[in-house]
């Protein structure tokens, strides 16, 4: 099992993410709160908000991440790299740039290829992560896509935008092995299915560097529940001379 040493630490690898897309600024700033009152590797929200929760975040260590082509990708490039940097203008510090899955379809893998190295020169030091929505792909194009992703020099691999069914955690653990074997230097965020301790524990566990939960919040204060604030009082032991 991974070795989570603390409520703190676990939320280090969680990316709480709200991409609800009627959701209003009083609700995205009560999310922006509850945030704040934990350690998030980052929060994930539309383009909308992403001003919103830079300046709401400003006195934490937790990351402003937002998405591009979201969430089917099939923007054209041009399009997907104005809209990078509108965002990193705006102080996004992670992006999550969809996949156009046509042209994966179509192995037109070069295509694909020039995109991401575009997208990833406007960015610079910022993070930069590629959706290839698992559940649309065979193994063999996840395969395939993983290694086009890793040479283009994008950051992360992500499984999943959220708007489709989640994965198993036995799929989840599958998609990981082939990204580890076909792009061993990219890291791995996984999005999708992750409700609870448990899930996001096995998830780790399998090889994710890091998970994209809408329900991070709840994660976390579950698992502080379990495992710091229950309280054992031991019995007393009388030792006696025999």
């Amino acid at each position: 099992m991974y070795n989570i040493k603390n409520s703190k630490e676990l939320a280090t690898y969680i990316n709480y993410a709200n991409l609800n897309n009627i959701i209003t600024e009083d609700e995205m700033k009560e999310f922006l709160e509850k945030a704040k009152e934990t350690t998030f590797n980052s929060v994930i929200v539309s383009p909308t908000y992403v001003e919103l929760a830079k300046e709401s975040l400003k006195d934490t260590d937790i990351k402003v991440g937002s998405v591009v082509g979201f969430p089917l990708g099939f923007e054209d490039s041009q399009t997907k790299l104005a809209e990078a940097k509108s965002l990193i203008d705006k102080g996004a510090d992670e992006l999550e740039v969809v996949v156009n899955l046509s042209h994966l379809k179509d192995k037109k893998y070069d295509l694909i290829g020039k995109e991401i190295e575009e997208i990833k020169k406007a960015v610079g030091d910022k993070i930069l992560k590629v959706d290839i929505e698992v559940k649309a792909l065979d193994d063999a194009e996840k395969s395939a896509v993983v290694q086009v992703i890793e040479k283009a020099g994008a950051d992360y691999v992500k499984n999943a935008t959220g708007f489709v069914t989640p994965c198993h955690i036995y799929e989840i653990v599958n998609d990981i092995n082939i990204i580890q074997k076909y792009a061993p230097k990219v890291k791995i965020e996984i999005y999708g299915g992750v409700d609870s301790y448990k899930i996001a524990n096995q998830v780790l566990t399998g090889g994710a560097d890091r998970i994209a939960s809408n329900q991070g919040y709840e994660i976390v204060k579950r698992y502080k529940e379990l495992r710091e604030n229950t309280q054992v009082k031991p019995k007393p032991i009388t030792l006696t001379k025999k």
